[in-house]
Formats: structure tokens, sequence, C-alpha cells
């Protein structure tokens, strides 16, 4: 049998009104016992408030909606995800995972259907997308806007100060081809570009490839030549390079180093094992989920510090 409001009331003591104000987020002018007395009785039942209610009661629903960039959804996203879904669930909050669009107007549609506490994004949002959250009153969480820590930026100038520190004087970034699978490539470039930058090189440069033997083979000879070190956008565009490469009679690392970046078994499996980086997943997606929380007025600030996610050069044979 379903549980009721009126059954809440019955059970606390109070009206049904008074069990609507406090489960729908309105219960501040109510003495704290009530609110107690409340809360107690909708959980011993096993009572849930109506979505459509709070909604109504508070201007916005229990729904964060989750942008996912035009990428290859792996264990990596996955994992992210699916610890935030969960984290969050426990909290009243439900997480909505949707593809980005080109057009912000899909978005828009769906903001003023779901009525989302939040709309979070991994990447920046575009101008069109931060004025449609703006113009709707909803809260938006992206890298910008939360002052958080440049990962994509960082992971292009680790990469290229662990390349440069192994002795690698001419550098360069391989994104992949399709831009929709490359979200973050530009960030991690415009890193890989810094870290030249600081240590006096020559700018990097830049080199697009599917992950297909033809297409990998075509890209080295975008290259200027051999004894040159590339920042790979992940350990597929690593892998692909350094396949073709030994096709090709090329020495790796010596006539060309690679650094990918994820830490995936396949790039554990190349001979030499690719160096890569290793991104602490668990402590972003803490971050996230903190930042949710404490945003959208589920948790305390002072009780959540702000965390950063931890970057590693996991050391193989390829640089």
């Amino acid at each position: 049998m379903i549980t009721t409001s009126e059954d809440v009331a019955k059970h606390a003591g109070v009206s049904r009104a008074t069990v609507s104000q406090i489960l729908n987020g309105r219960g501040q002018r109510f003495a704290e016992a009530t609110r107690d007395r409340v809360n107690q009785a909708a959980r011993e039942l096993g009572y849930e408030p109506s979505s459509a209610g709070r909604t109504l009661a508070r201007g916005s629903s229990d729904f964060v909606i989750a942008l996912i960039p035009h990428t290859t959804f792996g264990p990596t996203l996955q994992d992210f995800f699916s610890r935030m879904t969960d984290e969050l669930a426990t909290h009243g909050l439900t997480l909505v995972l949707r593809l980005s669009t080109p057009s912000a107007a899909s978005l828009g549609r769906v903001i003023a259907s779901m009525k989302p506490a939040a709309v979070f994004s991994l990447t920046r949002f575009t101008d069109e997308e931060r004025a449609l959250i703006g113009s709707r009153g909803v809260l938006g969480l992206d890298p910008d806007s939360t002052g958080d820590t440049d990962y994509n930026h960082a992971i292009g100038l680790l990469q290229g100060r662990t390349l440069i520190a192994h002795g690698h004087r001419r550098l360069a970034f391989a994104h992949l081809a399709d831009a929709r699978q490359d979200p973050f490539g530009a960030d991690r470039e415009l890193g890989l570009r810094d870290a030249c930058l600081e240590a006096g090189l020559p700018e990097p440069e830049s080199i697009g490839l599917d992950v297909t033997p033809d297409d990998a083979a075509r890209a080295l000879d975008e290259l200027s030549g051999t004894g040159i070190a590339v920042a790979c956008y992940n350990d597929d565009v690593a892998t692909a390079l350094l396949s073709a490469a030994t096709r090709r009679g090329w020495r790796v690392p010596e006539d060309l180093a690679l650094i990918g970046m994820d830490h995936t078994t396949l790039g554990r499996l190349t001979l030499p094992p690719l160096t890569t980086l290793d991104f602490d997943l668990e402590t972003a997606a803490e971050a996230a989920i903190e930042r949710i929380l404490t945003t959208t007025g589920h948790a305390d600030a002072t009780q959540h510090p702000q965390r950063h996610a931890a970057l590693r050069v996991v050391p193989g044979g390829s640089i």
C-alpha cells in the first residue's frame, strides 16, 4: 500500500498541510521538534514526497542535469557518473544524463519541462548555454563558474613537462580527428603549449587522426620528421601512433616518443608499454558531488572542503 501525506500527518499528530510544508522544503516557520517529528514519521512509514509538489513549492525539482560531451562513453566516464548518481540519490537528488548538442535550444526545452536544481558540465558551457541557463534562473556548474582547476589544461601541461624533463625539445599534440570525440583536446593542447612556452621551446606541432592503421600512418607523415615527442589525447591515440611507428620501423622512444592519458589496460599491453597519465577519478567525482550539494543547499560548504583530483605520471617505456 502506498503511504500518503495524510498517513504521515496522523502518525506525527499534525495536519496534512504541516506535513506538506515541511516535506516540500517550506518548514522553516515550524518548531524544530515539529519538523523532526514529521521527518521521523515519514522515515518510519517509508513516505516519499511528491516530486511535483516539491517542484511547485520550491520552483525547482530534485533533478540535476549532467551534460555529457560528444566523446567515447568509456569506463572512466561511466564510473564517474555512476558514483555521482548513487551519492546524489542519498541526498534526494536524481542525476539525469544528457548528451550535449550543437544548439542549446533542446536544452532549453528540457530545463523548462524539468525545472532542474542545477545543470552540471565537465566542460565549459558555450556562451549560448550559459545565457540560456542564466535566463531560466537555474544553477549552472562548469569549470569556469566553480573556479575549479582546469584539469584538461593541467593534463596537457603535465604531459609537456614530463616530455621536456626527459630531454625532448620538439613536441606535438595528437588529437582525435573527429572533434565530437575530442571535446577536451583544445584545452590539453593549450596546456602543452604553455609547457613549451615556460621551457623556451618552439610551439608544438598539432596533428589529428582516427584510430585506424592507415590514418595513424598518415598522421606520422604530417610530423616534421623523426625525433619528436607527442602528447596524445588519450591512450587509444598513443597506441595507434605507436603501432604505425613500429610498422614503419621507427624506434620508440628514440624516433618517436609518446605519452598518453587515461592509463588504460590496452596501453599496458603495448611494446614498449605506454607512459601515460592517470586521473584520480574518485576524488574528481567527490569534488563534483560536493559542488552540487553545497551549491543547491543540500550540504554545508564548511563541512565540505574543496577537493582537487590528482594527476600522476604512470611510467612506461615510450618517452
